[in-house]
């Protein structure tokens, strides 16, 4: 049998040479794109019943963690945290809102949820500094000189604010200057700084002007402080000077490079 002409071996030549066929889609792996397609829609719709659908997911618990002075049923009252509802669409932030809004004792909040029905209400409550006394009740000042809430009782080791400030003057030119809120935020810097035996001490917190705050001590000892300003310098002075002086009653480090006592 005679083999292949030289015509024939150049045409399978040219045929091998080309550019390869492109394969294309058979049944089998058609048929596995459309099972993995069905099979992502059902994972994206079980999940979506799962979280807002299936009564697993929904909120049947309020935690609360934190509290000193308030109960945790305020806390739950206040944060109204819609029990019953998906736990994934829970308001977080309108809720944070809502208890600082509502409980001014608190100062920091967090809201967090617990998977899969719980809602945790985490919070710090602003601590006194400083308390007014307003008729027969007292309303409690924190660090940062805000008002957050009035009570029945002075609490225990916060000394009381006299808030006096002169009307004429060069107190009264101050007074137009520092506004009693900013006299309150000075009360409160003085009242931080005192050295921590004399601030077990301390009972009234004195401010005539930004620059005349003095301090009541137990035992009819007074503090000059003057102003606000170089408070730990402030405090330095007056423990040595204490301490050079424990029988005086009436100190002054107004001016810390030159502190003075008297009294006995």
């Amino acid at each position: 049998m005679a083999g292949p002409t030289t015509a024939e071996r150049g045409e399978r030549q040219q045929e091998s040479s080309g550019p390869p066929r492109a394969r294309r889609f058979g049944p089998p792996r058609l048929r596995t794109i459309i099972i993995l397609a069905i099979a992502l829609v059902l994972l994206a719709g079980g999940t979506v019943w799962l979280l807002y659908g299936s009564n697993w997911t929904r909120v049947r618990s309020v935690s609360v963690t934190g509290t000193r002075v308030l109960t945790s049923a305020q806390v739950r009252e206040a944060a109204e945290v819609p029990v019953g509802d998906p736990l994934v669409s829970v308001d977080t932030e309108a809720i944070e809102a809502r208890l600082r809004r509502e409980l001014p004792r608190i100062d920091e909040v967090e809201v967090e949820r617990s998977w899969p029905h719980g809602i945790g209400l985490k919070v710090r409550e602003r601590t006194p500094v400083l308390i007014v006394e307003k008729g027969r009740k007292f309303v409690e000042v924190d660090e940062e000189g805000v008002r957050f809430a009035t009570v029945s009782r002075a609490p225990k080791g916060v000394p009381g604010l006299e808030l006096k400030p002169a009307r004429s003057g060069s107190a009264a030119a101050s007074l137009r200057r520092f506004d009693e809120g900013r006299l309150v935020v000075e009360a409160v810097r003085v009242a931080g700084r005192l050295p921590g035996a004399v601030a077990r001490d301390a009972r009234v917190v004195k401010v005539r002007s930004y620059d005349d705050i003095s301090v009541e001590l137990s035992g009819g000892r007074t503090v000059a402080w003057g102003s606000g300003e170089q408070g730990a310098r402030k405090a330095g002075a007056l423990a040595a000077l204490m301490k050079a002086t424990p029988g005086a009653r009436h100190f002054d480090v107004s001016v810390p490079t030159a502190p003075a006592s008297s009294g006995s």
